[in-house]
């Protein structure tokens, strides 16, 4: 079964202001979060669209692929909600299952009628945090450091006079 998360943008920025890939403008806090929610996307296997609030901003609005994943960017007097709610109703099939991060409650309630799934933005930072852990363990235990044997490194002249040492030659 196919599986897409919609992801209010600044509502997963605000959850937890200590996060790593905050950094010091809007602008750069956006770009982390893309370059996260790209690699969640790898990791998870669930396609990502990212939605962010640009309702007060004069504009259509505007639909971008980035990293691999889709980013809207709502119209002038459009919010997130609304477009993720049109999202949820669009996306809607029998062979897909949705899920939506937001911690705003009621946007919670009316995407859960529709049927889709919940998730708070908390949950989806430590899920995401807990998929780049379990993806460097893999790669470790799949790849572990070699360690490093004695000649590595020498010279093949140096090697050839230590190895006629150890023979005694």
């Amino acid at each position: 079964m196919e599986e897409w998360l919609i992801v209010d943008g600044y509502n997963v920025i605000g959850a937890q202001p200590d996060v790593e890939w905050l950094g010091d403008s809007l602008e750069e806090a956006r770009d982390r979060l893309v370059r996260a929610l790209s690699e969640y996307q790898a990791l998870s296997g669930r396609k990502v669209i990212l939605v962010f609030d640009a309702h007060r901003v004069p504009g259509a609005g505007a639909k971008l692929l980035e990293q691999k994943i889709i980013i809207h960017y709502t119209k002038q007097h459009e919010t997130a909600d609304e477009c993720i709610e049109k999202l949820v109703r669009k996306l809607s099939g029998e062979h897909r299952r949705i899920y939506v991060a937001t911690s705003d409650y009621l946007e919670q309630r009316l995407i859960f009628g529709q049927g889709a799934y919940r998730i708070s933005a908390r949950e989806l930072l430590r899920e995401m945090k807990s998929a780049r852990r379990e993806a460097t363990r893999e790669i470790q235990e799949r790849y572990p450091p070699k360690r490093p044997t004695l000649g590595q490194g020498l010279k093949a002249e140096i090697w050839r006079k230590l190895e006629g040492w150890r023979r005694k030659k």
